[in-house]
């Protein structure tokens, strides 16, 4: 579910590129220090957004130095790290043990079953380092699971769950800044998970898996009207979270945060339907050619 909060490489400076891509292999080598290379299967873009996010309001000071790894042997690059890194680390660890724990437990996945393994022990360590968020990861994910054996079609719930477990994340520290920034993380969880539905819902659909946009699905009188609404949906929801952002006082790297908000978060989407748009103009040319 996660992946979905990425650059738009295109849109952003080059310099910011550069130093967001010292944020990113910064949590990859904290990953790999911290957890090994099973922590680095965890990585996730969608917690690098969150390192830069706190970073940049609490203005960490942050230490930059040169490495190589498995993906740079040759060359050493540059990577950047403070106190906020461990934590995005601890984070995306924890996520991904709760993550194998669900596919374990609704498929019976052997892969979720092996990364219950991989994690339990770290997992047991985080859930006692942070007790707030792992109690809510927990909460958020079970409620979840229970709309899911329902199979309920209360998208707005469903997403909330989610995005209660996201504002949970951005909460750092307990302060002045922390009503605001559970408003924004509650409404990107709930983006996240729209998306994460929309761009599922054909395979969903196919295998008569669970998806909370079917019903919306079944009642749009065209694929288009479909499209139109999720979209409306996903424009509320970043818009309120854009919202919240910009009463933060994020002066650092301001401009990769915001390219991130305005244009990289709709990556996914835009690629989902250029692809929609692709398959619909082949069969098309397939109607033609056959007639």
């Amino acid at each position: 579910m996660f992946g979905y909060v990425v650059i738009d490489k295109p849109e952003l400076k080059i310099r910011d590129y550069y130093q967001y891509k010292g944020y990113y292999c910064g949590l990859c080598h904290r990953l790999l220090e911290d957890y090994g290379v099973r922590g680095q299967m965890a990585l996730t873009y969608d917690l690098t957004f969150a390192v830069i996010l706190l970073t940049s309001l609490y203005e960490e000071e942050t230490a930059m130095e040169t490495r190589r790894c498995q993906a740079h042997p040759v060359k050493k690059i540059p990577i950047l790290q403070n106190a906020i890194t461990g934590y995005g680390a601890d984070m995306n660890v924890l996520l991904a043990y709760y993550h194998f724990v669900d596919d374990w437990q609704d498929e019976k996945s052997l892969a979720g079953l092996a990364g219950v393994h991989l994690f339990h022990k770290r997992a047991a360590k985080l859930e006692e380092k942070y007790p707030r968020q792992a109690g809510a990861f927990r909460r958020q994910l079970k409620a979840l699971q229970a709309l899911e054996r329902r199979r309920s079609q209360n998208v707005d719930q469903a997403a909330g769950h989610f995005g209660r477990l996201m504002e949970e994340l951005f909460v750092y520290r307990q302060d002045v800044w922390e009503e605001r920034l559970r408003r924004m993380g509650f409404y990107l969880g709930k983006f996240i998970y729209i998306l994460d539905a929309f761009e599922d819902l054909p395979t969903d659909r196919k295998k008569g898996l669970y998806n909370p946009l079917k019903k919306l699905w079944d009642e749009s009188e065209s694929p288009e009207d479909f499209t139109k609404a999720c979209g409306q949906m996903l424009e509320m929801m970043i818009s309120e979270c854009t919202s919240a952002f910009e009463q933060l006082p994020c002066l650092q790297e301001a401009d990769i945060l915001r390219n991130i908000l305005y244009a990289g978060v709709w990556v996914k989407y835009r690629k989902l339907l250029q692809e929609q748009n692709t398959k619909e103009l082949s069969r098309n040319k397939l109607s033609i050619w056959l007639v």
